[in-house]
């Protein structure tokens, strides 16, 4: 894909049609500020580009019946969500409808060299299945902050040795396609705004829950990252006066008290200490805790499981209350690994936030689970590039 559309109404079509799948010039029509004649330009611009297609006769509204425009069906997208401790990669088609995904364990301490060869094998099997000749664009996601115009991570506590890498410029040459960066949070908030549980709201936040915490935070449809970043790295509020150390160098960090790798931990000194028989059978078993072990002892009723699960919920809903009083949006998205733990952690959180912060906020404010699971940070993915790509050069 070399073309991108030459105006913002052009761009407005594209993002249309990505969105809403294909349409009539006389629906377009309806949905855009422009008169019947300037609409026939720009479309037939954008034919002229390649990067719609017609595609038919539309349903008669009487008269002359209008031709259906869609994005061109050849374009392809990568969507790359690296996380923690495993990464996951996509083709999508120009309307997002994912054609193949993988899902693979990494560990993202190997550093960027080691992951992006894994990442550039996982797109190349991908490729080979016939899914896509090549990539028009690729998005990528990554667990910690990014400076965003340039695609690089910033200081990243969970990942040594990537801080200042040149994300964007290195697999952009590797792909040979145009390349966004940004945290893998935000990239989960777009893909549940564009597929999932918040396709309906334009002010929410969304909280992902795994080997750290960081909240994606979406302003009247769009991702707010904050003047270099950073904004929504919520795991570093402190939840515990003086409490544990954490990665960051400070203490009492809400990450530190209530993560995958916190609750990893907590778990097994439980099982160690013969609190927990159901966790201590899982220990002996397999060597090691999970967030999943803990999941699944809650599961079976375990009462130390619970506790630590209804633990790590206060302390996050405390944070939370903290932001919906000052934020106030108009939905939390509850998302990431630890949400396995299902609705024992969403009621610690509801009622934490519902008790703390102002009824004028929370009056009709829904906490909810994330819809699309891993798949929203490789649709996320794949939306940050066609959002770049879909907009004028």
């Amino acid at each position: 894909m070399t073309a991108r559309p030459g105006n913002a109404h052009q761009a407005r079509l594209l993002t249309l049609l990505r969105d809403g799948g294909p349409n009539s010039r006389a629906q377009l029509g309806d949905q855009v500020d422009l008169s019947r004649s300037k609409l026939a330009v720009e479309v037939d611009r954008l034919l002229e580009t390649g990067l719609v297609v017609a595609d038919g006769l539309a349903a008669s509204r009487g008269g002359r019946r209008s031709h259906n425009i869609r994005l061109n069906p050849g374009l392809r997208f990568l969507g790359v969500d690296i996380g923690a401790t495993s990464v996951d990669v996509a083709v999508t088609n120009a309307e997002l409808e994912t054609l193949g995904h993988i899902n693979q364990p990494m560990d993202v301490r190997e550093g960027p060299v080691a992951v992006f060869e894994q990442v550039l094998a996982m797109a190349a099997k991908l490729k080979a299945s016939g899914l896509a000749e090549g990539f028009d664009g690729a998005g990528i996601g990554v667990p910690g902050p990014v400076r965003f115009p340039e695609g690089i991570p910033v200081a990243p506590p969970i990942m040594p040795g990537w801080d200042g890498f040149p994300v964007r410029e290195a697999l952009s040459q590797e792909l040979g396609c145009p390349v966004m960066v940004d945290n893998d949070v935000n990239l989960m908030a777009m893909g549940e705004q564009h597929a999932g549980v918040a396709r309906t709201v334009a002010d929410f936040l969304c909280v992902k829950i795994g080997t750290g915490i960081g909240c994606g935070i979406v302003v009247g449809g769009d991702v707010y990252r904050g003047t270099t970043g950073s904004a929504g790295d919520i795991g570093h509020i402190q939840a515990v006066s003086d409490g544990r150390p954490c990665a960051c160098g400070n203490r009492g960090c809400l990450e530190a008290h209530f993560s995958g790798a916190a609750l990893a931990r907590d778990a097994t000194e439980a099982a160690q200490q013969g609190l927990s028989a159901e966790l201590a059978s899982r220990l002996e078993t397999n060597g090691g805790l999970t967030a999943v072990d803990v999941a699944a002892a809650a599961a079976a009723g375990d009462a130390t499981a619970l506790d630590l699960i209804r633990e790590g919920g206060n302390h996050t809903g405390q944070v939370i209350a903290g932001l919906v009083s000052f934020f106030n949006p108009g939905l939390v998205v509850i998302g990431g690994g630890v949400t396995g733990l299902g609705h024992t952690l969403l009621a610690a959180i509801r009622t934490q936030v519902y008790r703390q912060s102002l009824p004028l906020a929370t009056g009709n404010l829904p906490i909810v689970l994330g819809e699309l699971g891993p798949a929203a940070g490789v649709i996320g993915a794949a939306r940050l590039i066609s959002d770049h790509l879909f907009s004028p050069a």
